[in-house]
C-alpha cells in the first residue's frame, strides 16, 4: 500500500476525566495497539495526535456517544481529522461476551471502525444543540411539575383533603387549594411547601416556552417549523420539539428511514405487533400525540399539499395504533 494513502483507526473510550486509547493499522492481519489512558484537556488530545502523526498515517477516530457531548468530535474535525461517533447500542457484540473495560472498548472501536462495521450517528450543530437543550429543558421542567403535582395529591389524600370539583389544576381548583387548612401546623407547612414547589415549577415551565418561541425565530431550521405546523395536531412548540430532535431532514433519503428513526414502523414479526421501539422517546411523544390529536393544522397550504398531508397523518395514525 502507498504510504501515502496509509490510515490509523483510533478507537477512543471518552469518559470524564480520561479517555482510553488504541488504534488499529490498514492491514487487518495487524493487531491493535492499546496506548493506555490519556487526559481530556486540549494538551493531552495534541501530544495524541502528535504521536499518531509520527506514524506518517493518515488519522481516523471514532467513539461512543455518551454523556460527554460531542465537543471532542468538534475539535478533531476542526483540526481536520475525520472522526464518527457511533451510538453504543449498534456496536456489534459476541454472544456471550459480557467483560467491558476501557481498554477493551477502545480496542473494539478501533477494530470495528477499520472492518467498516461502526454506523455513525448524526452530530448536530453548536447552534442546533442549543435549541435543542432549551427543548429537553423544558421537557425536564414538565416532568418535574408533573411529579410535584402527584406529591401534593398524594398529601392531600392521605389527609382526606378531597376536591370535589370537575377538574383540578384550573382556577377554581387553585381557589380551593388556596383554602385547605391541613389538621396540625406541621402538615400545613408541608403543604405549603408543596404547592410552593408546583407553582415554581408552573413559572418555570412559562418561562422556557417563552424563551424557546423566542429563539427559535432565529434558528436556521424556522422554516421548517413553520411548514410541518401545516400537520393535524402540531402546534408551535411540538413542532420545535419534533425538529430540534430530529435535526436536519435531510440527511433522511427515503419518508420510510425517517419513520423508522422515529420507531413508528411496525415491528417485523409473525403477528404484526406495534411500533418498533427505536428513536427518542421525545420524538415518538410529538408524533403520536400528533397523530391523535383532532386539532388542524396551524399554517395555510394548497389544497393538494392538505390532501397529501392528510394521507401520510392517516397512515402514521394507523401505525402508531398498530
Amino acid at each position: 500500500m502507498d504510504e501515502s494513502t496509509k490510515m490509523l483507526f483510533v478507537g477512543l473510550d471518552v469518559h470524564k476525566d480520561t479517555i482510553a486509547v488504541a488504534y488499529a493499522p490498514d492491514d487487518r492481519g495487524a493487531d491493535v495497539v492499546s496506548l493506555g489512558i490519556i487526559g481530556t484537556r486540549q494538551c493531552d488530545i495534541d501530544k495524541l495526535i502528535r504521536r499518531l502523526e509520527s506514524k506518517g498515517a493518515t488519522l481516523v477516530f471514532v467513539y461512543e456517544a455518551g454523556p460527554c457531548g460531542y465537543w471532542l468530535y468538534r475539535y478533531l474535525t476542526r483540526r481536520g481529522f475525520g472522526c464518527s461517533v457511533v451510538a453504543p447500542s449498534l456496536i456489534p457484540r459476541k454472544a456471550g461476551d459480557r467483560v467491558k473495560t476501557d481498554r477493551r472498548d477502545a480496542v473494539t472501536l478501533a477494530r470495528l471502525r477499520r472492518s467498516g462495521d461502526l454506523t455513525s450517528i448524526y452530530v448536530p450543530s453548536v447552534d442546533d444543540e442549543a435549541i435543542r437543550d432549551v427543548s429537553r429543558g423544558r421537557e425536564d421542567t414538565m416532568r418535574d411539575l408533573k411529579r410535584a403535582k402527584v406529591r401534593l395529591k398524594a398529601f392531600l389524600l392521605r389527609q382526606d383533603l378531597r376536591y370535589e370539583g370537575r377538574a383540578n389544576w384550573n382556577a377554581a381548583h387553585l381557589r380551593w387549594l388556596s383554602r385547605v387548612v391541613c389538621p396540625t401546623p406541621a402538615q400545613q407547612i408541608v403543604f405549603q411547601e408543596y404547592v410552593r414547589a408546583v407553582t415554581e415549577q408552573t413559572e418555570r415551565l412559562q418561562r422556557l416556552e417563552s424563551e424557546l418561541h423566542e429563539l427559535v425565530k432565529g434558528w436556521r431550521l424556522y422554516p421548517v417549523v413553520e411548514a410541518i405546523q401545516a400537520l393535524r395536531g402540531l402546534e408551535l412548540t411540538g413542532a420545535i420539539v419534533l425538529v430540534a430532535e430530529l435535526g436536519d431532514l435531510t440527511r433522511f433519503d427515503t419518508p420510510r428511514k425517517l419513520m423508522s428513526y422515529l420507531g413508528l414502523t411496525p415491528r417485523n414479526t409473525r403477528r404484526g405487533g406495534g411500533d418498533a421501539k427505536a428513536g427518542s422517546q421525545k420524538q415518538a411523544t410529538a408524533t403520536r400525540g400528533g397523530c391523535w390529536s383532532r386539532a388542524p393544522g396551524r399554517i395555510d397550504i394548497p389544497r393538494r399539499s392538505v390532501d397529501i398531508c392528510n394521507s401520510a397523518w392517516r397512515r402514521c395514525r394507523r401505525r402508531s395504533k398498530a
